[in-house]
Parts: C-alpha cells; sequence; structure tokens
C-alpha cells in the first residue's frame, strides 16, 4: 500500500497519541465550527514576491532528498513525523496541545508567522495534513498552501538552491487548546447515516471497492465503513497538481451527495489523505471533520465494514 509505506516511513519512530492532563479525543466530541475560507491557498507568484518578508515559514514535504537537491530559498524540510504525535499503536496521529505547541515551536513558527506548506513532489497529502494539524493549533488564518507546489514552481523557472537553510530561532507561541477538528470510531457509528452527516472515504476507489485490503496490520480487510461515500483524495487537484477552482471542488462534494449544512465526517487509510478532502471542503465552505487514525483504527477494533 503505497500511501501507508509513504506515512510510515514518515512516522518511522512510532508516532502516535501522547498524553495529557485532557486527552486530545475529548475535543472530537464538541461541535467544530464552520472553517471556511476562499480558497486557503496562494499562488507561485505571491510567494516569489513575499520571499523575504520577515514573518515568512516556508515548510517543504516529501523526500528528504529532494529537497538536499533543491528547493525554494528559504524552506525548511518538515516530517510528518516534526508536526505528529510520539507514541501509540496508529500510524499517524494528532499531538496533544502542549506536545504540539512545542514542535510547532522548534519550526519557527510565532503566533504572528505566515506559514506556506509546499510538497516537494506530488505528496499532495502530506503537505495538507500539515495544514491540518495548524489549523487544528487554531493557526489556520495564518497558513496557506502553495498551489502547484515545487512541481509548478519549477515549471515556471523560478529560484531554486540546494543550501539547506539553518536551524532557526524557537517560535513563540501563545498555549493553545487544539481545535475540536478531529473524531472518533464512536462518534463516526453514532452520527454515520443520521441527517446532516456525510461520511466520506477519501481512499482510492480499488480500496473503497474492496478490489485491494487496506487496514492495520494484522487486520487487513476489505471495502469501507458502512454508509460512506468515495470521494478519492486525488480528485482535488488537476493532473498538473494544482488545485482545482472552489466551483469544481464544491461540485466534487454535491456528486457524492454532500447537501447545504451537512456536516462531512471524512477517513482514508490512516488519517492523511483524508486531509486533502478535508481542505477542500475548507475551501468552499463545508463544515468537515477527520476521523483520525481512520481505516487502520477501525479494522485494529473490528468494526463491519461493507463492500
Amino acid at each position: 500500500m503505497q500511501i501507508k509505506i509513504l506515512a510510515k516511513a514518515a512516522v518511522a519512530f512510532a508516532i502516535l497519541v501522547g498524553s495529557a492532563t485532557l486527552p486530545y479525543r475529548a475535543h472530537a466530541q464538541t461541535t467544530a465550527p464552520a472553517t471556511a475560507q476562499a480558497e486557503p491557498w496562494v499562488s507561485t507568484a505571491w510567494l516569489e514576491s513575499h520571499l523575504h518578508d520577515p514573518n515568512l515559514v516556508l515548510l517543504q514535504v516529501g523526500e528528504e532528498s529532494q529537497y538536499k537537491s533543491a528547493h525554494i530559498p528559504g524552506a525548511r524540510f518538515v516530517r510528518l513525523a516534526d508536526v505528529a504525535a510520539t507514541s501509540g499503536e496508529l500510524s499517524l496521529e494528532m499531538p496533544t496541545a502542549p506536545e504540539l505547541r512545542q514542535r510547532l515551536q522548534g519550526l519557527g513558527i510565532s503566533d504572528g508567522s505566515r506559514v506556506v506548506v509546499y510538497f516537494g513532489n506530488n505528496q499532495v497529502s502530506v503537505a495538507t495534513r500539515v495544514l491540518f494539524t495548524l489549523q487544528s493549533a487554531g493557526l489556520v488564518a495564518h497558513a496557506d498552501l502553495l498551489d502547484g507546489g515545487m512541481p509548478k514552481w519549477r515549471r515556471e523557472g523560478r529560484a531554486l538552491t540546494d543550501h539547506v537553510t539553518a536551524a532557526t530561532p524557537p517560535g513563540t507561541l501563545a498555549p493553545f487548546n487544539l481545535q475540536p477538528t478531529i473524531v472518533d470510531a464512536a462518534f463516526v457509528r453514532a452520527h454515520v447515516g443520521q441527517p446532516g452527516y456525510m461520511l466520506i472515504d477519501a481512499r482510492a476507489a480499488m480500496y473503497y471497492d474492496g478490489v485491494e485490503e487496506s487496514g492495520a496490520d494484522g487486520h487487513p480487510r476489505r471495502g469501507h465503513i458502512p454508509g460512506a461515500h468515495n470521494l478519492p483524495f486525488t480528485s482535488i487537484a488537476n493532473d498538473d497538481l494544482t488545485l482545482k477552482q472552489p466551483a469544481e471542488l464544491l461540485a466534487l462534494f454535491r456528486k457524492v451527495g454532500v447537501k447545504p449544512g451537512d456536516r462531512v465526517i471524512a477517513y482514508c487509510h490512516i488519517g492523511q489523505q483524508a486531509t486533502a478532502v478535508l481542505f477542500a471542503a475548507r475551501a468552499v465552505g463545508i463544515d468537515a471533520v477527520l476521523y483520525d487514525g481512520s481505516f487502520e483504527d477501525w479494522t485494529m477494533r473490528d468494526l463491519p465494514v461493507e463492500l
């Protein structure tokens, strides 16, 4: 499973749920406000004109070897492991608020930072997972995706460097609580099929349809969570990896049955790919949350699936 291999490589130090006085999953049961933001991305032209802004924090995700070979000047490399929890059974999960605050500060992010995230090759969902993490930290108003990522930047002949950006001083972030962006298996079971809720499986159709197995190691399953509709994460971008326009994104959600006012619950293999769908939902004003742990967590719990 390619995406799982990529994600596990990025989180090879055993990423998962950290502990705190109040576990982050307690936040999952609250109702999230809509996080609509028109076009939460920036253009290559915009970024080029702001590369020297003192408050810019530019982050590249993907393969570290590609970063070392060539990256946008001033960018630093970030792994999913850099913004994920550090212990647990699952492959990828949100840290607690104190741990996440420490990790984001370590990337040089402060309350006044403007963060731009871009993918080095074609890993759009790795970039959207980092952005989703920033959203969960309450920093979404000052964080954007670079439309088209490195491939578009290269095509346009913009400046690149192989100079590794020196470590930046730690940022300063005020203490925060995690935003209610995540739900758990119990929430999914209680709300799937209920009026006003739409469960979306963001995996490729071959996993949704059960042609290929997915799930936790030792718990492979075919099919999808009962009641889920398939909207593959790759559908939010064009063939050149630029993002589809808001009207096109909205049409994708309408096609799978999302109605005005519905709340979307999205899942995938481990909680990475689905963040691309959540990113698209935010761009068109759809209230959406992530089932973190996703199908991996579902199969570990031996919960029912359907074909």
